[in-house]
């Protein structure tokens, strides 16, 4: 028997929005500032955001480098027209040229393209500083549990709407909400480098990853996770052992244990 892919609980969305509007309120913020990457992720976390809080108090960043398609940017911009959000564009590459300088010795690509992920987030803190604001986060639930995000990068934000929803739920409730097939159907991307893809470096489709995750969710054992979905349980073990493998990244920086209380393990918020 063939499990089928995560579904949208009917709940998620009145859920996201409350979560939205609640943090928003507790912290005193202005509104929000959210990085725009012409991906589905973002387009939909925009989109909650506008209708939750407003448009008044979303501001959409794009953060383009060198190698960003100019179409995309100016399909992105249209976007965030179209929700009428204020936009803004800040183009990274400039500092990225000085950090290849700095790091003159470096030239791996997965490395400089961390670079580019903490320089976007070190704009988006910037602007919701200056406008005492929230920086609200992309990540989904499959990301998340793969450690398919940069440490420190597009992982270090306030808030995480999405962060427990798979991707195919994303793909499924942007449909449901009318975000534009173009941003729906383009190949998912980090945008670490020209051409990379998050299914080819991850090896398997959305559509099984998010099978094999939902059965780790659920405690069943690799072995039921590949007679549930048909997969080869060589992937199957792949999958679950990313997710061990990324936990620090999930993880405040472990202290050693000194005082009486300590943050992170026995002082909680």
């Amino acid at each position: 028997m063939s499990a089928t892919t995560p579904r949208v609980p009917a709940h998620a969305l009145a859920t996201v929005s409350q979560f939205l509007r609640g943090h928003a309120q507790s912290a005193g913020a202005n509104g929000i500032v959210i990085g725009l990457s012409g991906g589905v992720d973002s387009a939909l976390t925009a989109r909650i955001a506008r209708d939750a809080l407003g448009a008044e108090h979303v501001l959409g960043v794009l953060l383009p480098d060198a190698g960003f398609p100019a179409e995309l940017l100016g399909e992105t911009q249209e976007y965030a027209r179209s929700l009428g959000i204020e936009s803004a564009t800040y183009p990274i590459e400039p500092a990225l040229r000085a950090f290849r300088q700095l790091l003159s010795g470096i030239d791996d690509r997965v490395t400089l393209g961390n670079v580019a992920a903490r320089t976007r987030m070190t704009v988006l803190y910037a602007l919701a500083r200056e406008r005492h604001r929230l920086v609200v986060g992309t990540g989904n639930k499959s990301e998340l549990l793969l450690g398919y995000f940069t440490k420190y990068g597009d992982g270090g934000v306030d808030l995480l709407p999405i962060g427990d929803l798979y991707k195919t739920e994303v793909w499924a409730l942007a449909a449901q909400l009318g975000v534009p097939a173009p941003i729906r159907e383009r190949p998912p991307s980090a945008g670490l480098w020209e051409g990379q893809t998050d299914e080819a470096e991850l090896g398997l489709p959305y559509s099984a990853i998010d099978r094999i995750l939902e059965g780790l969710e659920r405690l069943r054992t690799d072995e039921e996770i590949a007679e549930r979905t048909g997969l080869p349980i060589e992937r199957v073990h792949e999958v679950a052992l990313r997710v061990v493998a990324s936990r620090h990244k999930r993880r405040m920086p472990p202290v050693a244990k000194v005082g009486f209380r300590t943050v992170g393990i026995d002082w909680r918020e």
